[in-house]
């Protein structure tokens, strides 16, 4: 028989949703990060919060979750929506310029931090183990609210927050490793056995399959997906690559978390990762939300009633350690004193990690679940705090922004080494030329084409070409928008190359913008639209013509082009010039239809 779905079905979807369209906007407009009110919301819905209070006021049944377990297993995917996201911003050499500090900072935080706060623990009772992956679940901090506070307030590329991010990005490679830990402890009721070590077999079958697939595989399903010009089938296979590969990962006893961060480090070499990136983002977003509305839901602040010093003892402890710890292995790793007090405060902070990897403690039984939730109480509230800590480290190292061998653009969250290139918006046979001749004045560049043949053949001649539609802000920031030292466009379509006009000059107002119009009519469009040069290809043509044709029946050179040059900065005037100059512009235009 069909059951038949009521409106009541519906109604942990919609509070999700209304959730969404108020935290989101009131809590930018009072400039906190959202994440910490989608956890507030997440407190006052669940039944911790208004449902306790439904035999009081049985009305609150109707603005309360009903089913936390089923709102809890969709928030899953907001976790590796997230990893996937991780693993496209990384990349090899990346890695490498970070290296000295994502490798010997970042490991030492979470290995110092996890020892640190896991002594703590076992001196208040916990086993060993369960001491210990307290320890490293509270060692990790928020990238989530972090880095959107480093980047609203202009401090990742300072000292202390390319430091910060290193860390963070361990932290993040971190993760993985402990799940599979977890993982074993749990087969082993808590206890490492050397029979347990097999359980890895399936997984390193499963992960060996992710790579194979992707190596093989990955690159041309892309290009097949890209070539048929279908937006649609190709958010279909940005989907298909981050849950095939998270089931892949499930079926070998391994986090999805895990298979969709392999999958992204493995597209992050592709020239697919920014247009995959912004095809993602909105479901990473909305996914995210969800993730933290569940964690709240799941908090039990009763605790916080019922025990407060040992809930308040634990979070003040947390931040004291963490920020010790950081503070010392900054200045040991060379950074400034105030570097190293911001990227402490930044880092001290516990993060959304913690949620999974003391779930999955919990799960496993390594870590009670009385115990399991006092942490979890503890580390929310420190979470509540990062906004605050961040601006306390950024006011306290306002100006030590220091250069160091660790570029900073190798660290920049979107991209890498993104600063002061040109964006080449068409990579065809214009594009090219433009490219080539930025070489020939060792000026670095990037290019955008949405013809996967065009893309292909850059990469095969060893230049950064991606894919993706240009027209979309979203993609020209993860490309070095904001960044760039100027953007040409050599699109033959002009209705395209307006709209990428129209779309850089809206996000930046000071930038040098040069594009390929296709005559003098169109380059006036452009020019309204903020190009800062138009170059009208009929134009050009007819100057190119005169030229010849001047030199070769004997005109001195020179002369020809002083008169080029003339006439060609007559028509840049005029065409750049307001409507009230009326009908000399206006026969100018129709003198460019031809």
């Amino acid at each position: 028989m069909n059951h038949a779905m009521s409106p009541a079905d519906y109604k942990d979807l919609v509070l999700f949703l209304a959730t969404a369209g108020i935290v989101a906007p009131l809590f930018k407009r009072l400039r906190v990060n959202p994440i910490l009110g989608f956890l507030l919301a997440g407190v006052i819905l669940g039944p911790f919060g208004l449902g306790s209070l439904t035999h009081v006021a049985p009305w609150l049944d109707y603005v309360t979750v009903d089913n936390p377990d089923e709102i809890a297993q969709l928030a899953e995917f907001g976790v590796v929506f997230l990893l996937f996201m991780i693993g496209l911003e990384l990349s090899w050499e990346r890695l490498r310029l970070m290296r000295k500090l994502v490798f010997g900072l970042g490991a030492l935080q979470m290995i110092g931090c996890s020892l640190a706060l896991g002594a703590v623990a076992w001196l208040l009772g916990q086993p060993p183990v369960a001491a210990l992956v307290i320890g490293a679940a509270l060692a990790l901090s928020s990238t989530a609210i972090a880095v959107p506070v480093l980047v609203e307030r202009k401090r990742l590329h300072s000292e202390g927050g390319r430091a910060t991010f290193s860390v963070l990005l361990f932290q993040d490679l971190a993760v993985a490793p402990i799940l599979i830990t977890l993982a074993i402890l749990g087969r082993g009721d808590g206890v490492f056995r050397l029979g347990d070590l097999l359980a890895l077999g399936p997984a390193a079958v499963g992960l060996g399959i992710i790579v194979l697939l992707g190596r093989l595989a990955l690159r041309p399903m892309m290009r097949s997906v890209a070539k048929a010009k279908s937006e649609e089938m190709f958010m279909a296979a940005c989907l298909l690559v981050v849950i095939g590969a998270g089931l892949v990962a499930a079926l070998s006893g391994l986090s999805m978390a895990l298979g969709a961060f392999v999958a992204g480090v493995l597209l992050a070499e592709t020239e697919y990762r920014h247009e995959v990136e912004v095809k993602i983002e909105p479901f990473k977003g909305l996914l995210l939300s969800l993730f933290f509305v569940s964690l709240g839901i799941r908090l039990d602040l009763s605790l916080l009633v019922a025990q407060p010093g040992l809930v308040l003892g634990v979070a003040i402890g947390l931040v004291a350690v963490k920020a010790a710890m950081v503070a010392g292995l900054g200045r040991l790793f060379g950074l400034s004193t105030r570097a190293s007090i911001e990227t402490a405060l930044t880092l001290a902070a516990g993060g959304e990690f913690a949620f999974v990897i003391l779930d999955n403690a919990t799960g496993a039984g390594v870590v009670s679940t009385r115990v399991g939730q006092a942490v979890l109480v503890a580390a929310t509230l420190t979470m509540f705090l990062i906004p605050a800590l961040a601006a306390i480290g950024a006011r306290l190292a306002k100006g030590a922004v220091v250069a160091t061998s660790e570029a900073p653009e190798a660290l920049e969250h979107q991209g890498e080494e993104l600063e002061g290139r040109v964006l080449v918006v068409g990579y065809g046979r214009v594009g090219r030329l433009v490219g080539d001749m930025l070489d020939r004045h060792d000026l670095p560049w990037i290019a955008i084409d949405r013809d996967p043949s065009f893309v292909q053949q850059g990469r095969r001649a060893g230049h950064r070409v991606y894919y993706g539609d240009a027209s979309r802000v979203e993609l020209l920031e993860r490309c070095g928008l904001d960044y760039a030292r100027a953007v040409v466009v050599t699109m033959d379509s002009p209705e395209a190359a307006e709209a990428v006009v129209a779309t850089a000059r809206g996000h930046r107002p000071d930038l040098t913008i040069v594009a390929r119009a296709r005559d003098a009519r169109h380059a006036a469009r452009l020019y309204d639209l903020g190009a800062t040069d138009a170059v009208p290809e009929t134009i050009e043509a007819s100057l190119q013509l005169s030229e010849a044709v001047l030199v070769d029946i004997g005109v001195p050179m020179g002369l020809v082009i002083a008169s080029i040059h003339e006439r060609r900065d007559e028509y840049r005037k005029v065409l750049n010039r307001p409507d009230a100059l009326g009908g000399k512009r206006k026969r100018l235009r129709d003198a460019g239809r031809v």
